[in-house]
């Protein structure tokens, strides 16, 4: 029993498993990737705290909390946990509309989202639902993450230019951002560029190094000596020192049902962005992934910076791939990240207060640039046709209908498309393959040989309720268009793992349709919960008496030497 118990630990919290044989030769490599990550996340936290709208230090507090116990639950090497700029996105829109613009309320709301996505995150662990980010399919993910590069752009160059406008919708940031272009503060946009083609060099020269804190350095003692708020060029206000006290959120009760939307997006995004980093770190370096574990992380993450007063957090992709190229050997590294900024937090915040704002949005709009991802927009174009067209539909429906509506929409589109994918399976018409006893799709491979007035179908999927009708459609459509009527249609379930009742009805009209016809219906190699279910259901006999012996084969032999027998009798009898 309580090597079960121990077993259970280890397998929820993998730094049990590993952190005992941790090597002293790892200590240095993850003392440096930790210092390095730190550097990049501090001008990411501040960036995607104002996406938010959320004040400068919430960033802060959210990796600083996401940080000391990410690298205790997670399952993935190299995950780094971080506020991200599609999360922060949707926090800052939805909460603006919720809120009339009450900034009172903007944080513990804010803070009270992080916690409602770790309950989500928690509940999603212990269903094991970690398969659940599945279902978001990649290219819905693409047109969302363009559509938030777009909005993200309507937000930040009015700032970059000095322009001075509330946030609102993507085609209301834009018609304010150009009719206004006649009012740019000429310093704003001269700081912001030079900010901006630093850090563009910096991506094309410097990847994975922490150009962005070094811009932001800079921009802190240009605004210093030059009196650059004295020019017009706004700067972030003040940084509070020192921790904020743990706590709830002053959320009542009848809020939660307003967040619950949101905190779910919050979630999607960041278990779909968390999952995706693992995956990748697993294909590039071995190992096995636990979506599910990543889940628990999450849970455990977003609870401390909700009580910490930060918003939801998950894996960052560039944060992760940092951390990766610093050399970090073991998840400590983000503990030593979260440590580092600590450090900033307590004793130098309050020299973030004079961060010139164009200097903050030039950094965000370079770090989310890979979001716009045309090449794949293109690669879905010339290959595939309707995946383009779900990824337009997302893509479109965050810049019409916000980002909150659009990751639902995503979401939606997503299960449509399994839906219409399951709902449609392949139905393969079976040829012999020559010289042997074993079949397979004629369509495929046309030298396989049709076996006279035999027609042989295998439904390539579980037949289930919602796509029984098209599969016996399928089949009755290519009988009918023969020249010459089978006399006898098999009926390989080798492929179809579940059958359930009105599937097994369904498949008996269409052997008592084929019948009224005079066609002979075989139903063969179906799997023992499928044999279960005919016999449950009554219908066996209907479909030629299944059993886990006959194969296609043995069907094919039998009828043709029943045909042989008949050709003899009616050359005897003459």
């Amino acid at each position: 029993m309580t090597a079960s118990r121990n077993a259970w630990w280890k397998r929820a919290i993998p730094a049990a498993e590993w952190l005992p044989g941790y090597q002293r030769s790892w200590f240095r490599l993850d003392f440096a990737a930790g210092i390095t990550l730190a550097a990049y996340l501090l001008p990411a936290a501040l960036g995607d705290a104002s996406l938010a709208n959320l004040p400068p230090e919430t960033g802060l507090y959210a990796c600083l909390f996401g940080s000391l116990v990410f690298w205790i639950f997670c399952g993935s090497r190299y995950t780094a946990v971080s506020v991200t700029s599609a999360i922060s996105l949707v926090i800052g829109t939805s909460l603006s509309e919720m809120t009339g613009g009450n900034t009172m309320r903007f944080g513990a709301l804010a803070a009270g989202t992080a916690l409602l996505v770790s309950f989500i995150a928690f509940i999603a662990w212990l269903a094991k639902a970690g398969v659940m980010v599945h279902f978001i399919s990649e290219s819905v993910m693409t047109g969302f993450k363009c559509g938030v590069a777009l909005f993200l752009a309507s937000t930040q160059l009015p700032k970059l230019f000095g322009l001075h406008g509330a946030h609102g919708s993507f085609w209301g940031n834009a018609g304010f951002f150009f009719s206004h272009l006649n009012e740019t503060n000429s310093t704003s946009l001269l700081v912001g560029g030079i900010a901006l083609a630093l850090l563009i060099l910096g991506k094309i020269f410097l990847k994975h190094k922490p150009v962005a804190l070094l811009v932001v350095i800079g921009g802190i003692i240009a605004a210093s000596t030059l009196s650059l708020e004295a020019r017009g060029v706004k700067l972030i206000g003040t940084v509070p020192q020192g921790l904020p006290p743990l706590r709830l959120p002053a959320v009542y009760w009848h809020d939660l049902n307003e967040l619950l939307p949101l905190a779910l997006a919050c979630f999607l995004l960041g278990a779909v962005e968390t999952a995706a980093i693992g995956r990748m770190f697993v294909a590039k370096h071995g190992g096995r992934f636990d979506a599910n574990q990543e889940n628990l992380a999450l849970a455990v993450s977003n609870l401390v910076a909700g009580v910490g007063s930060g918003f939801p957090v998950s894996g960052g992709t560039s944060q992760s791939l940092v951390n990766e190229d610093a050399g970090a050997r073991t998840p400590l590294s983000t503990a030593f990240a979260g440590v580092f900024i600590l450090v900033v937090v307590l004793f130098f915040s309050h020299l973030l207060s004079v961060l010139p704002q164009p200097v903050l949005a030039a950094v965000v709009l370079v770090a989310v640039a890979g979001l716009l991802n045309l090449s794949t927009l293109k690669e879905l174009w010339r290959s595939d046709r309707p995946e383009f067209v779900v990824a337009i539909a997302a893509f479109a429906g965050v810049l019409t209908f916000g980002l909150l509506r659009g990751v639902m929409l995503g979401a939606l589109i997503s299960l449509v498309q399994l839906v219409r994918l399951s709902s449609r399976p392949h139905v393969a018409l079976l040829g012999r393959i020559p010289g042997t006893r074993r079949f397979s799709d004629r369509d495929r491979h046309e030298g396989n040989e049709l076996i006279p007035t035999v027609m042989i179908f295998r439904p390539e999927s579980a037949l289930v309720y919602f796509n029984v009708d098209n599969v016996c459609e399928a089949i009755l459509s290519r009988v009918r268009v023969e020249a010459t009527p089978p006399k006898v249609v098999v009926l390989d379930l080798s492929a179809a793992p579940i059958v359930d009742m009105q599937s097994a009805h369904t498949l008996a009209s269409m052997a008592d349709e084929l019948g009224a016809i005079g066609i002979r219906f075989q139903a063969v190699e179906p799997r023992s919960s499928v044999r279960d279910r005919f016999r449950h259901e009554g219908v066996d006999g209907k479909l030629g008496g299944v059993n886990r012996f006959t194969s296609v084969a043995d069907v094919i032999d039998h009828f043709l030497g029943e045909s042989e027998q008949s050709a003899a009798a009616i050359k005897s009898e003459r």
